[in-house]
């Protein structure tokens, strides 16, 4: 039996097979939707069989293309993992991974991994999805996100938690302001400023709350923010300070923001990787995976690895 079809037809197929809708498949593989339909005709064809059942509004799997997905799933992971593996053509395979991750982990920590990653593997495409700590254990549990960033999810049944780090809150404020210079800065003295905090449907705000529970003299937030980053941006506009965990803080050479321990209680965080149980990631999700463990705890010094 001849083969009359290609890699690119098996790789159409299953980005069909996986978001159940030709448009959305097509310009995932930035094809025209005749061009991505004649794909799968020729795939159809070549096998002699139906593997899709298309209506106006949705493409599901028949019984025979439900049996092909998997193995052509598994195909495709096989190949994936033997390329990445060679040197020399790592540097020119294509793929996509899904990263969900919560906002405060973004742009000082998952970036240089996402960056180091680049470097090695500069054509698998990266997408980031940054949302809340419950919108990012649900996309890992929903298999949207190959797998996550973040810091609650050891509790769920479904759900592989691995510690990455242990990181505390701190005092975020500008340069000027009179606690800049200060070794250190206790939640009663935080009270005595103009106070940003995140919103009660935060992850970040529901440990604060926690851990504050026993305590007479609180800050009292002024301005609310949905995210950490937003609030950072308060902070630099002189808006007021902050309590954000230390890996959302800049480094040292910021010309605007200092962090400053924050103590009595000290509260603190753990930040691990999720994914879902018993789900294989893909050779190219993997190996993102991987990076984020080899370097973990570098970010900053403020942050402890945690114990595995």
């Amino acid at each position: 039996m001849s083969i009359n079809f290609s890699l690119n037809d098996l790789q159409a197929f299953r980005t069909v097979a996986e978001l159940a809708n030709f448009r959305k498949a097509s310009e995932a593989l930035h094809l025209s939707q005749p061009a991505f339909s004649r794909r799968i005709e020729k795939l159809e064809e070549a096998l002699g069989v139906k593997l899709l059942e298309r209506t106006t509004r949705k493409v599901s799997l028949t019984a025979v293309g439900r049996d092909f997905d998997r193995k052509v799933k598994q195909l495709l992971d096989d190949l994936d993992s033997t390329l990445l593996g060679i040197r020399g053509v790592a540097a020119t395979r294509m793929g996509e991974v899904t990263v969900a991750c919560v906002p405060s982990t973004v742009y000082y920590y998952l970036s240089q991994v996402v960056s180091r990653y680049h470097e090695q593997y500069p054509r698998i495409r990266v997408k980031v999805f940054d949302a809340g700590a419950n919108e990012v254990l649900s996309a890992v549990a929903r298999s949207e996100a190959d797998f996550g960033l973040n810091f609650i999810g050891s509790q769920e049944p479904e759900i592989e938690f691995k510690p990455l780090l242990e990181e505390r809150f701190v005092a975020a404020c500008r340069r000027d302001h009179p606690l800049a210079l200060a070794r250190k800065v206790s939640w009663s003295e935080l009270s005595q400023y103009d106070f940003i905090s995140t919103s009660k449907s935060s992850g970040n705000r529901l440990l604060i709350d926690q851990a504050l529970a026993g305590l007479t003299s609180r800050p009292q937030s002024l301005f609310e923010a949905q995210h950490v980053t937003t609030m950072l941006g308060l902070v630099e506009a002189g808006l007021g300070v902050a309590a954000v965990p230390s890996m959302a803080m800049p480094g040292p050479d910021h010309p605007l923001l200092v962090s400053v321990p924050l103590v009595d209680p000290i509260v603190t965080r753990k930040v691990g990787l999720i994914r879902r149980k018993g789900r294989p990631l893909s050779p190219a999700a993997q190996q993102l995976y991987d990076f984020f463990i080899e370097m973990k705890g570098k970010r900053a010094p403020k942050s402890k690895p945690a114990k595995t």
